[in-house]
């Protein structure tokens, strides 16, 4: 990969809709290497953090500046994956196929990379298999497929396996897992606390549209700083 477009800093974010604040006074600056997990109640602004930081919503106030040599890349190096994906009418390498020709990939070098993105998440041999009759953990495991295919240095995941049964959810976290050994930074939300302890190596804690806790994900479980950390994973803080 060429310059990085890391680090990734958003300064005194802020985000409102309606007259209604979402997200206040984010400040943070998040490397590359960590595998980066956002945690928060319900409605706390989890997911419009990541919209915001992928470039999906603009700031009402503040910032989101990719700080690398690479910066003037930054839209074509990050990619995002959301809970419930959106897959084309298509089979499931015409799906993958797509993605690359959008981002300006060779038709020569497209089929290369399809069959690689498959093979890497198990899906090769259902190639030619309409998308949509998928199930819904291969339908993840395509839009992750689709995903790693482009070779993101950022991959943003909002709640990836949330809609899934535990053995999915696994094989799930597992291609996550080495998308990021691969060599791409993982920014996600999730609200399961053992798939957060099992796989951040950072947390950001956010509670009523604010940044409360940046800390290392070992000592954020074992040592929460802040009152509405710890009520939080102690089950006393869900809304």
């Amino acid at each position: 990969m060429s310059t990085s477009i890391l680090p990734l800093e958003l300064d005194d974010l802020g985000y409102t809709v309606r007259g209604n604040t979402i997200l206040r006074g984010i400040t943070v600056r998040l490397e590359a290497g960590l595998r980066t997990v956002v945690l928060g109640p319900n409605g706390a602004g989890k997911s419009v953090l990541l919209r915001l930081a992928h470039g999906l919503l603009a700031p009402s106030q503040g910032a989101v500046r990719w700080l690398g040599e690479g910066a003037a890349h930054a839209r074509r190096r990050q990619t995002m994956v959301f809970e419930h994906s959106v897959l084309l009418r298509r089979s499931v390498a015409a799906n993958v196929d797509y993605a690359l020709r959008v981002h300006g990939v060779r038709r020569g070098r497209r089929r290369a990379l399809v069959a690689r993105g498959l093979a890497r998440t198990g899906l090769a041999d259902l190639a030619g298999r309409n998308a949509r009759v998928l199930s819904a953990g291969e339908q993840q495991r395509l839009a992750l497929a689709r995903a790693w295919a482009l070779e993101p240095e950022v991959l943003f995941l909002d709640e990836p396996t949330a809609a899934l049964d535990p053995a999915a959810a696994r094989a799930v976290e597992s291609l996550i897992e080495s998308i990021a050994d691969a060599g791409s930074k993982i920014i996600m939300t999730t609200h399961d606390l053992g798939q957060a302890r099992r796989m951040a190596d950072e947390i950001l804690f956010i509670h009523n549209g604010r940044l409360v806790e940046h800390a290392p994900a070992a000592r954020f479980f074992a040592e929460p700083r802040s009152r509405e950390a710890a009520a939080f994973l102690q089950g006393e803080l869900s809304w």
